[in-house]
């Protein structure tokens, strides 16, 4: 993996977390094929990175957390994702989370003080619950029916959530809700431990089955005055720019730079018997090698440079916004087309259910439906252009 990262390791301190996602990465990998084969959460994955204080990498420092930067995020994420891209989609929005509460202070101190500490003391995870059957992904600012009543200083929650990540792991669901009394759509922290709150088995999917992205139901769920953390704005269209969630293009760059680094071994190394070389060096096999890398270069020096200019220039990231969601639009999309390549270097070999480019083929095109969506970014980049 080195060779991809000479140029991205500027620090001590980043080549140190790079090698700790390595040393991680290449333990996943020897598992990603059973988690993928029977859609389980990698629990075993998780207990390595709290064994190895990640859960705890993006909590502020004044909280006993390493608050990496978002260029050390991505730098994570990528390599994680190596070895197993689920994981390192599960794991980005843990710490994608806490990073966005850091950076915004939008939840109440002393509840974002103590979910913080949790987090240190005993790597704890928490991810949001938002998406519904009816409401599509929360990016296209549909309102939740999911409803919350307050009754004698308590809060009584109802209502059931889709593509929750990390369901079956979680500690914390940050459920969003229309409050009856006032129309209004808050987000509340809701303990996994919560009375009426469970986990329906319905993530069975083409990819990233592993992530268990499973349906939330909540029947009269009731937690205390304090869970409501945040009051919504909608429609989201209107959000602010949000760096972190480039965690989710990081995540399949590193599946397209898996794929990449299987077809260049097994190019390196297959020869048949009607040449007398391996076939990397057969003219066309070195031309899709070059295309790979060529396009990796273009989305991975382009994704670093805007991570790198959002922790240089904090008062420039609210005028982001549409070169956070152009870097997603062509990792994602450069993912898909370097993972193809790398299959039509392997040929129908890459089809077997034990070659791993099969799986890196399911699951880089889910980073398609990750937000923002195609359309959505096209829809914004225009806007700004023409106004």
């Amino acid at each position: 993996m080195n060779e991809l990262y000479h140029l991205f390791l500027r620090t001590e301190r980043e080549r140190n977390l790079y090698e700790r996602a390595r040393n991680l990465a290449e333990r996943f990998q020897k598992r990603a094929r059973w988690h993928d084969e029977h859609a389980e959460f990698p629990f075993e994955n998780f207990d390595d990175l709290k064994e190895a204080r990640f859960l705890s990498l993006t909590v502020p420092k004044s909280y006993g957390g390493e608050e990496i930067s978002l260029y050390e995020f991505l730098l994570i994420q990528e390599t994680i994702a190596q070895g197993d891209g689920a994981t390192a989609l599960s794991l980005g929005w843990h710490l994608g989370i806490i990073m966005n509460l850091a950076e915004t202070k939008k939840w109440p101190l002393s509840v974002f003080e103590r979910i913080c500490r949790e987090v240190v003391e005993k790597q704890i995870l928490l991810n949001s619950a938002h998406s519904e059957e009816a409401t599509g992904s929360p990016a296209r600012s549909g309102k939740p029916e999911t409803t919350a009543e307050h009754r004698s200083g308590r809060w009584v929650i109802s209502g059931r959530k889709t593509f929750t990540s990390l369901a079956p792991a979680l500690d914390y669901f940050i459920v969003s809700a229309t409050i009856q009394e006032t129309g209004e759509v808050g987000n509340f922290l809701i303990p996994k431990t919560a009375a009426g709150l469970k986990i329906e088995k319905t993530w069975d999917t083409l990819g990233m089955r592993a992530t268990r992205s499973d349906d939330v139901i909540l029947e009269n769920v009731e937690v205390e005055e304090e869970a409501l953390v945040e009051m919504l704005s909608l429609p989201k269209a209107k959000s602010h720019a949000q760096g972190w969630l480039l965690h989710i293009p990081a995540c399949y760059l590193g599946i397209a730079i898996a794929a990449r680094n299987e077809a260049i071994a097994f190019a390196k190394t297959y020869q048949p018997n009607s040449l007398s070389h391996p076939i990397a060096e057969v003219p066309e096999v070195r031309r899709k090698i070059a295309q790979m890398d060529i396009h990796l270069m273009a989305a991975r020096h382009f994704m670093y440079s805007i991570a790198d200019q959002w922790d240089r220039y904090p008062e420039k990231r609210a005028q982001m916004k549409e070169e956070l969601a152009a870097v997603k639009y062509i990792a994602t999309n450069t993912a898909v087309d370097v993972v193809d390549l790398a299959m039509r270097i392997v040929g129908g070999k890459s089809l077997f259910a034990e070659n791993p480019l099969q799986r890196h083929y399911r699951d880089v095109r889910a980073g398609l439906h990750n937000p923002p969506a195609d359309d959505i970014t096209v829809s914004i980049v225009s806007g700004r252009a023409l106004q």
